[in-house]
């Protein structure tokens, strides 16, 4: 294979939806469809790599920027050149016009598909690629999952994914302080100490109810509290994080490259770092940001999104940094993304950890007859 058979010679972003009938009620509200933005980038050799861009809430709108402007400032560059091709894209799109986290968004699945590609070319799995090691990594059940049910039926559910294996679960906070903290303490009373427990307020909160609650994530031993406002609020992250005293917080999946993290690492608020893959600018983006949060001794626990693909790039990224924490499982029992779209690269181990596919790229097969079959669906997917 030569250079120039690694060169770009078609990208398309696929944007698809699908109804969710049993919705999970979140801080967000509850939630009616699941969206997905899937990215094809193809080789004049012929390679395949295949990437996901969050949908940012308007899938048709990320879907349509990779197809128009970010495709054609692409095409003819080499899918080998990924820093070539993300400073590209930052200079001309992320950078200016107010177009910072359309394109981050868009971009993050060009570059899960040129890691992909990058990895079939030369045969090895992506986690190799990137000086990693096929390892062991904790998961946590999370996703779209685990909502405001009742005490008793919350428990049940999560007695139902520790039978599955995992050893740590993720309760969702932003109801009201006083129900939160009735459904965290019922499910530590029920489930003992060995079970890790983290919370996610889906930006939903105040300072009055990080306040409110300070007192029963210290007494239940909260691994984080995730957050709690909006990903701007810097000022109220700081307040909060001298509420909690030994309950960190964690933040990330709705902040942008390694410039936006400088500022969330800086201020010393925020004690768990959560890129996204297919937000913060892909897996290259992902690995910077990962190694600033490494010089300030930062744990990285990435968000995970809609598919099998996202999933995976998690995953080798987690297995090929120092300072890699859990790795999120979106245990939804709702997700066609995740059952049918694709292959799933989180199955647990005897010891609730998962571990990179050792197959060339990502290791993702997509069914591209699913994803004809499910058009975008318009309107919002948590009402």
């Amino acid at each position: 294979m030569s250079m120039t058979d690694l060169d770009i010679a078609d990208l398309q972003a696929f944007a698809t939806s699908v109804p969710v009938r049993n919705g999970v009620t979140l801080g967000i509200g509850r939630a009616v469809k699941r969206d997905c933005v899937i990215i094809k980038v193809v080789t004049r050799g012929g390679l395949v790599g295949w990437g996901e861009s969050h949908h940012g809430r308007c899938p048709g709108a990320i879907a349509h920027l990779v197809n128009t402007t970010l495709r054609q400032l692409l095409l003819g560059m080499s899918a080998a050149e990924v820093n070539a091709v993300w400073d590209k894209v930052y200079l001309r799109q992320m950078s200016s016009h107010g177009m910072g986290t359309a394109a981050a968004l868009a971009f993050s699945g060009i570059d899960q598909a040129l890691w992909d590609i990058r990895g079939k070319a030369v045969g090895w799995p992506v986690y190799r690629l990137l000086g990693g090691a096929r390892k062991p990594i904790p998961a946590y059940a999370g996703g779209i999952s685990l909502g405001f049910q009742d005490p008793d039926i919350l428990v049940d559910e999560v007695n139902a994914l520790r039978g599955q294996g995992y050893r740590a679960i993720k309760l969702r906070f932003g109801d009201s302080a006083a129900r939160d903290t009735a459904r965290l303490l019922a499910v530590r009373k029920a489930c003992g100490d060995e079970l890790g427990i983290m919370v996610d307020a889906n930006t939903a909160y105040t300072l009055a109810d990080v306040r409110n609650v300070a007192a029963a994530l210290r007494e239940c031993r909260v691994i984080w509290l995730e957050e709690p406002f909006s990903p701007q609020d810097y000022r109220s992250y700081a307040s909060a994080s001298a509420t909690l005293g030994t309950t960190p917080l964690a933040a990330g999946e709705n902040h942008y490259t390694r410039y936006e993290f400088a500022r969330l690492i800086e201020d010393k608020s925020v004690g768990v770092l959560q890129p996204d893959t297919s937000k913060a600018g892909g897996i290259t983006e992902t690995m910077r940001i990962a190694a600033l949060g490494s010089a300030w001794r930062l744990p990285v626990c990435p968000h995970t999104c809609a598919t099998g693909l996202n999933m995976a790039s998690s995953i080798h990224v987690l297995a090929s940094i120092d300072n890699g924490g859990y790795f999120e499982a979106d245990v939804a029992k709702e997700n066609l993304f995740r059952d049918r779209l694709t292959n799933r690269p989180d199955l647990l181990d005897e010891n609730g950890c998962v571990q990179p596919s050792d197959e060339a790229g990502l290791g993702i097969a997509v069914d591209e007859a699913f994803l004809r079959a499910h058009p975008v669906i318009e309107g919002p997917a948590y009402v």
